[in-house]
């Protein structure tokens, strides 16, 4: 699903739930053993979320549409006073276009970089799995010029890597320290994916951002980002892309589509929502993301 016009100003912003300092004293050097009750996590206008059974809530997209807020609820599993510890954004590469008539919008990178840059003084882990939509789509163009599907997939997935160099550049210019690692190997520009190198760049504060999908043809990186999810132990997928939340049917074809404010994994089956492929989808039903039974209400 799609929707015309994107804004620019689009990405999470993570603050406190509750109007506490930023950064708290600590009450007790001791660590908590216990975690209490998740509280629900808020999006306006909508965002993307999913829980580990078939009864709980799968949520939208994150939107493009300003103004877009996340509220991050206090936790104690990890060493930062926020719900996740780990988290991985997954945008897509028309979200990178969004209006403008090149196929990257400079502004659109440098807003995502400004949000990441917010998010990592928190303490909050992030890596990104970008897309290549804005440039090349494998699936649209299989079958065009004699283009079979896995040679058009091969080159979405050398889209992606454009446009992860090009976020990597843009947060490296204001400071954040960005690595890039690759499906397949491209040493003059990027890392080979290690998943142990990864974890490590994330826990020195580094961001990681993902290229070149799962590197296989026939697995979008939708599938992508909720492997590389379970891979690295982040606990949460996160997905910002150009609509604004889940709807019953292509709001695009249908005038009367509805936006959905929850929906449960067996219903995005049954029901062929376009909220990710079923691939990802899958995988993150069976990989329990996010973990510990919690849901995100929009």
């Amino acid at each position: 699903m799609a929707v015309a016009g994107v804004s620019t100003s689009f990405l999470p912003r993570l603050y406190p739930y509750s109007p506490t300092p930023l950064f708290p004293a600590p009450t007790s050097s001791a660590p908590q053993r216990r975690r209490p009750p998740a509280l629900p996590l808020s999006t306006t206008p909508r965002a993307c979320a999913a829980s580990p059974n078939s009864s709980s809530n799968f949520g939208g997209q994150a939107s493009l549409m300003p103004p877009f807020s996340l509220t991050l609820d206090k936790g104690s599993r990890s060493k930062n006073p926020y719900r996740w510890q780990r988290v991985l954004l997954k945008v897509s590469g028309e979200a990178l276009a969004g209006d403008h008539t090149e196929n990257i919008d400079p502004k659109i990178t440098m807003a995502i970089a400004r949000e990441v840059a917010s998010v990592t003084r928190l303490g909050v882990e992030v890596a990104i799995v970008v897309g290549g939509g804005n440039i090349f789509r494998g699936a649209s163009w299989a079958g065009c010029g004699g283009l079979d599907r896995s040679s058009a997939d091969y080159i979405g997935m050398l889209a992606t890597v454009m446009n992860a160099i090009f976020l990597q550049a843009t947060m490296e210019s204001i400071g954040i320290p960005t690595r890039v690692q690759t499906a397949f190997r491209m040493s003059e520009v990027a890392e080979p994916y290690i998943r142990r190198r990864a974890i490590r760049h994330l826990e020195k504060g580094r961001v990681v951002i993902f290229a070149a999908g799962t590197g296989n043809p026939f697995f979008t990186t939708d599938t992508a980002a909720a492997l590389r999810c379970a891979e690295i132990n982040a606990e949460v997928v996160l997905k910002a892309t150009n609509v604004d939340g889940v709807y019953d049917a292509d709001p695009k074809c249908h005038a009367n589509a509805r936006l959905l404010d929850t929906v449960s994994y067996h219903e995005v089956t049954t029901r062929d929502l376009s909220v990710m492929d079923m691939t990802a989808i899958t995988l993150c039903q069976e990989n329990n993301i996010p973990g510990n039974g919690e849901t995100i209400s929009f």
